[in-house]
């Protein structure tokens, strides 16, 4: 009964972690580039009850008899499915169709990675820098920020499907501006260290970024200009497995209690 009672908390323990990770799936449902997260288990150690297996006769047992300890929270994996593409009227939205990502320079030089294309200009004594939200520049395929003059027209920057950028002039003749986006992609999304600001982080589990202008082993991505990638979060998907973990996490809450009725029973037991 007291491995009950430790087996329970296991499972109140497990399942709280699954409608935390629920949680913050609905929060993000409307968060530029948010992928979801799920939650997996793993059974804890078995104990057997037996040392023998065999029978009165010394044949055998077709079984053997184990009880397991619980479960655990094995891994939250993010899924990097392809989110709705949403149009925008904003000329530097830019969304990813397929499996990359865009490049920023972090304040402290490191390299951050995002599938949110929500960018601006910043003014800037070298010029217009292409940057996001949080002012961060956006890396192009030299390994440097992407900068345009000051006396450019930012309403007229376009970007083709492959991430290079053009500008029309006054007398609508498209001109290149020799800059594009340095998308790369990983050959395991999963393992990116998630930072805030739906910003990530390369770790031993993702692999090195394999830039797509360079590496002809990889499929290409779309870049879409007016359009955001809207995160893959199914609100119906997640309230189903949230009343599926709210149920799990009582039926464990109701073996602890059950397990807590026995002992006192046994406690009360009279000679």
């Amino acid at each position: 009964m007291v491995r009950s009672l430790w087996t329970g908390a296991s499972g109140m323990i497990a399942q709280q972690n699954a409608i935390d990770t629920i949680s913050n799936n609905l929060s993000n449902v409307n968060t530029t580039g948010y992928k979801k997260e799920t939650v997996e288990f793993k059974t804890l150690l078995y104990s057997k009850l037996q040392t023998k297996t065999t029978d009165a006769n010394g044949d055998p047992k077709p079984v053997i008899g184990q009880v397991g300890a619980g479960v655990r929270t094995a891994s939250i994996t993010s899924r990097y499915s392809q989110g709705n593409l949403l149009s925008t009227e904003n000329n530097l939205d830019f969304a990813i169709e397929g499996e990359g990502f865009f490049q920023v320079r972090l304040e402290d030089g490191s390299i951050a990675y995002t599938r949110n294309g929500a960018f601006s200009l910043s003014m800037g004594t070298e010029g217009l820098t292409l940057c996001n939200s949080d002012g961060y520049p956006v890396i192009g395929t030299d390994g440097e920020p992407i900068v345009f003059a000051n006396t450019i027209d930012s309403s007229r920057i376009s970007v083709d499907d492959s991430g290079r950028f053009w500008y029309r002039n006054l007398d609508d003749k498209i001109t290149s501006l020799n800059k594009s986006f340095g998308l790369v992609q990983f050959q395991n999304p999963s393992g990116l260290l998630k930072l805030s600001g739906s910003l990530l982080s390369a770790t031993d589990a993702s692999g090195e970024p394999r830039m797509e202008a360079m590496d002809t082993a990889i499929k290409k991505s779309k870049v879409l200009s007016k359009r955001l990638e809207g995160s893959n979060v199914e609100a119906v998907d997640e309230m189903v497995n949230l009343i599926v973990a709210q149920r799990a996490y009582e039926m464990n809450s109701k073996v602890i209690t059950a397990s807590d009725e026995m002992l006192q029973q046994a406690n009360n037991l009279r000679s």
